[in-house]
């Protein structure tokens, strides 16, 4: 019986874009040491400075000859490259800008994805750029299962939960007709049922919009430096043991977050989900000698 694949979508394609590469590459160079089936479904993100940004502010800017290098060698490994086109204060004065037209046009070619959370935009990407398959985003907050039954009977690629709903059983099984189609994220960093979720969405979307680099989100929950050892005791975090139990129920897509995250905080998630555990020394002294390398590389001499 051939084992079921599980796809794995990882934050930052440009970013952690190193980093992202890497374990790409180790994946494909030592698959015995990774868990059996697992494969790299998307990375997503933004270049930075794109206003139809979501989620979190990216400031900066790419040219088209990064956009179409980095574009080509994530496609060339068979990996999509999903936007993050989830900022909730897009109108329609906004679906005619340059540089993100720019970046739509450059991926075009069917494989590549969009993450979507409002209408004006999103009725925008159908009609010109009909190729993206489609993604509803977890910004929308979608909280009770006959909602998300009702945006699971559209015509979306794949329906990302709300984390808050990772653990309630009863949804879980109420969607699990459709479990193929739902993403979960498993190692969210924010504190469950925030009461300021979606106004700290609606900040970083003004924050892009704006080019506002300055504007701090006064969030009660944060304190110091993220690290992955500290969601692992959030309630709507996924151990690896409780992975098989939703796929098991049929669930195959798994989301680790990451933006706005510390590099080190992304590669521990890596090694924790993707890695076996007698093999994460191993590949973590892979991972980090390929980047010292790197780096040594770049330096000025």
């Amino acid at each position: 019986m051939q084992k079921k694949e599980i796809y794995w979508h990882l934050p930052g394609f440009c970013y952690f874009r190193i980093l992202n590469e890497v374990i790409i590459n180790l994946m494909k160079d030592y698959p015995d040491k990774f868990y059996d089936g697992y494969k790299i479904g998307s990375v997503y993100g933004t270049f930075p400075g794109a206003i139809w940004n979501g989620g979190r502010a990216v400031f900066g800017l790419t040219c088209k000859r990064d956009m179409e290098n980095i574009l080509r060698s994530y496609n060339s490994k068979g990996v999509p490259v999903r936007f993050t086109w989830t900022n909730c204060l897009i109108e329609e004065k906004h679906l005619q800008d340059t540089y993100c037209n720019l970046i739509m046009k450059l991926a075009d070619n069917g494989f590549n994805q969009v993450l979507a959370n409002t209408p004006v935009l999103e009725e925008y990407v159908r009609k010109e750029y009909p190729n993206f398959p489609l993604i509803s985003s977890t910004t929308k907050r979608i909280v009770d299962a006959e909602s998300l039954k009702a945006e699971l009977d559209k015509d979306y690629h794949l329906v990302v939960l709300d984390y808050d709903l990772n653990h309630d059983q009863e949804v879980l099984e109420a969607i699990s007709p459709y479990a193929d189609r739902v993403e979960i994220l498993v190692n969210e960093a924010c504190y469950p049922h925030c009461p300021k979720r979606s106004e700290h969405y609606r900040q970083q979307s003004q924050m892009q919009l704006e080019y506002d680099i300055h504007t701090p989100f006064p969030c009660p929950n944060r304190s110091g430096e993220r690290k992955f050892e500290d969601c692992m005791s959030r309630p709507a975090f996924i151990s690896r043991e409780e992975i098989q139990k939703y796929i098991d129920m049929g669930y195959v897509n798994f989301k680790i977050v990451g933006r706005g995250l510390p590099m080190e905080y992304v590669k521990d998630s890596y090694l924790y989900f993707l890695v076996k555990e007698e093999h994460q020394d191993f590949i973590r002294e892979r991972i980090d000698g390929i980047l010292r390398q790197m780096a040594a590389a770049r330096a000025p001499r």
